[in-house]
């Protein structure tokens, strides 16, 4: 009864603390010396360790003359100081905003200016964060992370003097997002009331527990990396493994080596993991992982059923945005009823399926997703109130994705109305063919995209990444198109078929369709 108590008391004072911003510190009363988050390299920070850092960085960000609600930009991989910065903006009532390190000096600049950043964290080894920043005249701070940057202070010797004790005025920080600007220049995805941070109760249902952890093989900076391993793990108390590049044998020996229980990943991942030869596979033992979260980008029905069978019934698939969205989630054993579906339409927030017209969708047919604000009008995109309003019809607000509710309510993708292949009039989503496409036993990945073609306006032409031991040939091109052609309507299969050594993607492990379809409309003024 005892031991109930003590946990129902930690559950009460962590709901208590989460409005504050101040989850890390009750972690940090409650198990001082655990590990609270693992670097790379191997280098282990405590609980108490992390959050003694933290206060450090709101008195250092106030010393400079920041105040609640100014923003903070960071630009740094998966490391500690990521988390430690992070607790800090979250208390200290600042808003912060992880930039894409992979960015070019002028793109960086921008997004520092745009989110009107006071103070940025860089890393040393990502040349273009110094020179990004002399384009920034609005920054009051800037403070180097592993090793030295001209213009910079350096983040330990910062730190060094200044008083770790918790601070006594915490206030709610914010954070802002930018989209990754596939048209234009990218938007900051900004909540003036942002939602409430998630109830403990809601960890205890994914499975976490004393003995969790959490491991972030994706760019921290990126909404979902950053939601569901980096803030999940703070706000469960697990200890976050950082991985800051890919490599597939070595997840599955961090995952055996460490005991991983819960992690997020992305389609792209899930291929090349089940692309690793069976006897390295056989080598690992996974049988610690309870909870695998995916989303980001539209998984072919093959691909999960696959992992499903690996790792067993733990994959459980959302759908949503920087900008937020109706909350659809569904687990292995739903999905297996409805593969390829994201999930059934949730109770709390509406969504629906319009056509060009504005007209609801009947079942089954594909229209543009919608989903509905949540109250307060959730997101803005910062300082454009036109691309927020083009976004919108009435309460309702759309990130572009196109997908339909079957019989039953539960939804399918069919990709982003941007990326549609209209031939001959008729509305064709390409990850439809690619889900078919990527069956093919020779094929690794698939981007199915329209050329064009002087009567029908587009055709559908397959661009293929072959598995390895596979070599590209008229001859098996024409057998990936007949396959196709025996599992699809004609009107959707590929009419031609392009071999690539590799697809082009975001950080996020998205295929850049956008950039596979440029080379076939170049020089052309139409592109459509």
């Amino acid at each position: 009864m005892e031991a109930v108590k003590e946990r129902e008391d930690l559950s009460a004072r962590l709901e208590a603390a989460a409005l504050t911003g101040m989850t890390t510190s009750v972690w940090a009363d409650a198990q001082p010396d655990k590990a609270c988050v693992i670097d790379p390299d191997g280098r282990t920070r405590s609980f108490a360790e992390v959050n003694r850092n933290a206060n450090r960085i709101v008195r250092l960000l106030r010393g400079a003359g920041l105040k609640a609600g100014d923003a903070v930009a960071l630009v740094m991989s998966n490391r500690g100081e990521f988390v430690e910065v992070l607790a800090a903006t979250l208390r200290g009532g600042f808003r912060i905003t992880p930039v894409n390190w992979h960015l070019t000096v002028d793109e960086i600049a921008y997004i520092l200016n745009d989110c009107e950043a006071r103070a940025l964290f860089g890393e040393a080894r990502i040349g273009a964060c110094g020179p990004a920043s002399t384009q920034a005249p609005n920054l009051r701070l800037r403070v180097a992370v592993g090793g030295e940057i001209d213009g910079f202070t350096d983040y330990d010797e910062a730190l060094a003097t200044l008083d770790g004790h918790d601070i006594a005025d915490p206030v709610l920080g914010n954070q802002m997002l930018y989209t990754s600007g596939t048209t234009g220049r990218p938007k900051g995805v900004y909540r003036a009331n942002p939602p409430p941070p998630a109830p403990q109760a809601m960890f205890a249902l994914r499975g976490y527990d004393a003995q969790s952890v959490q491991l972030c093989a994706g760019p921290a900076y990126h909404a979902a990396p950053l939601a569901f391993d980096v803030r999940f793990s703070m706000g469960a108390g697990a200890t976050l493994v950082f991985l800051d590049k890919w490599d597939s044998e070595h997840t599955l020996r961090t995952i055996a080596e460490r005991r991983v229980t819960h992690m997020h990943l992305v389609p792209i991942m899930f291929q090349r993991l089940l692309a690793l030869p069976a006897e390295v596979k056989a080598k690992y033992d996974l049988s610690s992982v309870k909870f695998i979260i995916h989303g980001a980008a539209p998984c072919p029905p093959e691909v999960k059923l696959a992992m499903i069978e690996w790792f067993g019934p733990v994959l459980n698939e959302y759908y949503a945005g920087s900008e937020g969205g109706a909350g659809f989630m569904i687990d292995s054993h739903e999905w297996l009823k409805k593969p390829g579906s994201v999930g059934k339409k949730p109770e709390l927030l509406g969504s629906k399926i319009l056509d060009e017209n504005g007209n609801e969708c009947p079942r089954n047919v594909a229209g543009t997703i919608y989903h509905q604000l949540p109250p307060g009008g959730g997101f803005t995109y910062y300082k454009d109130e036109k691309k927020t309003q083009a976004s919108r019809v009435g309460d309702y607000f759309t990130m572009g994705d196109m997908g339909y509710f079957d019989d039953d309510g539960y939804l399918f993708l069919t990709g982003r109305s941007a990326e549609t292949i209209i031939s001959g009039g008729v509305n064709i989503y390409p990850q439809e063919v690619d889900n078919i496409l990527i069956q093919h036993e020779a094929v690794a990945d698939s981007s199915t995209v329209g050329v064009p073609h002087d009567e029908w306006g587009e055709q559908v032409k397959a661009v293929i990444l072959l598995k390895p031991g596979y070599q590209p040939s008229d001859l098996l091109a024409d057998e990936i198109l007949a396959f196709a052609r025996d599992s699809l309507p004609s009107f959707k299969a590929p009419r031609s078929l392009d071999f690539v050594t590799e697809l082009p993607r975001s950080e996020a492990g998205k295929i850049q369709r956008g950039k596979v379809r440029a080379p076939y409309w170049e020089g052309r003024a139409r592109q459509i």
